[in-house]
């Protein structure tokens, strides 16, 4: 896979097994995790970088090493990257790979946000349309949530540090991704939240000959919603 991916110029960032030779190097990285957790009893996460060369490889490539202490123990994690920057941001490089499993929340999006798994009937082609409607409503939602989305910065969300989302990391990483989903609740909301915020919302509507009015209460907390997202759809329209 590594020479796969530098052929085609990919940017990769894979899990590496601790072998023998990878956790000599990383010893001292422990023993110094281990020791700063017996002085202080706070959870120490501490992280190095090596140039490393397997036996098999015909180059030698990046690799993070992060060492943990702990209440539980010790923990030791390598992962192999190219990317952009990884050898000035070794941290935020190791936090983003950790976020990998997030793109499986799109297959969870469409099953269960989306029902995509109400698939009982007999035939395979009544099927096979129903989850074509399913997937084309995520399609539409993902395409309202990029369209509504306004990526504040960090400093906006109350990270004093001069750097862009991408180079955070630990706390301040995790704490500045929580905030932009309270921020920005459509633009990185799931089905769910959608369908809370901005679908599932009572309103009179009034049919005449010539229009059809919708009221809403006028106590409904999430008007700023349907703003913006008739806001996009206009501008849809326009283009």
């Amino acid at each position: 896979m590594y020479h796969v991916c530098e052929e085609l110029n990919l940017t990769y960032t894979f899990g590496f097994q601790m072998n023998p030779r990878v956790k000599s190097l990383s010893k001292d990285l422990l023993s110094q995790a281990e020791e700063l957790y017996q002085q202080t009893g706070i959870k120490q996460r501490l992280f190095m970088s090596v140039w490393y060369q397997a036996d098999s490889w015909n180059r030698e490539r990046f690799v993070i090493i992060k060492a943990e202490a702990h209440g539980q123990g010790t923990n030791r994690r390598a992962v192999i990257t190219n990317r952009p920057g990884a050898m000035l941001l070794i941290e935020a490089t190791y936090d983003e790979y950790t976020e990998r499993g997030e793109s499986e929340n799109r297959n969870k999006e469409l099953k269960r946000g989306m029902k995509a798994d109400r698939l009982s009937d007999h035939r395979f082609l009544a099927n096979f349309f129903r989850l074509y409607l399913h997937t084309t409503a995520l399609n539409l939602l993902v395409r309202l949530r990029r369209a509504l989305t306004h990526n504040p910065s960090p400093t906006s969300l109350g990270i004093h540090e001069p750097v862009p989302p991408e180079a955070l990391s630990g706390k301040h990483r995790k704490g500045f991704f929580n905030r932009r989903r309270q921020a920005d609740p459509l633009g990185e909301g799931d089905p769910d939240t959608w369908r809370l915020r901005f679908i599932k919302v009572a309103a009179e509507v009034t049919v005449r000959s010539r229009r059809v009015g919708v009221k809403f209460s006028s106590s409904w907390p999430h008007l700023p919603h349907l703003i913006d997202v008739t806001g996009q759809v206009l501008s849809f329209s326009s283009d």
